[in-house]
């Protein structure tokens, strides 16, 4: 890939050819709902601070991913919602190591691929719970092709 991905529209389809193979997908899908869970720890041990660090992360990694990710790799909004969120609860990291642990072993073990994280912070961050969301509605489980948004 040459240039920069323009949009999320158009990094979708980049995002599901780097998880092709069903089994990487699967370890996304369990490192996704390890964050998830340890988001809902954080929100009922820490709710004030935890969800207006939440709240400050969703408004950070808007503008991450409206207007930095387009031109260049948006890790400084990226570090700010990880610095933001542990701050105000540490159990939170356990979510992140999890999530990226087990997609890292997708990347790196089944598709032989680098993460689109390096590249795209924010945009892989969106697409890992669209990825997420629809597995848990059934669908990316099995082999399949590239579809539509």
């Amino acid at each position: 890939m040459a240039g920069r991905i323009a949009t999320l529209t158009e990094f979708w389809p980049h995002y599901l050819s780097e998880h092709a193979d069903h089994r990487s997908r699967a370890l996304h899908f369990v490192g996704t709902t390890g964050f998830f869970l340890s988001v809902a720890a954080c929100l009922w041990l820490q709710p004030v601070w935890f969800g207006a660090a939440l709240a400050a992360s969703i408004g950070i990694g808007w503008v991450g991913a409206r207007i930095v990710e387009a031109s260049r790799p948006a890790f400084l909004p990226a570090a700010m919602i990880v610095v933001l969120t542990v701050a105000a609860c540490p159990w939170i990291l356990t979510g992140i190591l999890t999530a990226y642990g087990c997609a890292w072993v997708g990347h790196f073990r089944i598709e032989g691929n680098r993460p689109a994280t390096f590249r795209y912070p924010i945009w892989s961050l969106i697409c890992d719970f669209r990825l997420w969301a629809r597995m848990a509605t059934g669908q990316l489980w099995g082999p399949v092709g590239v579809p539509t948004p």
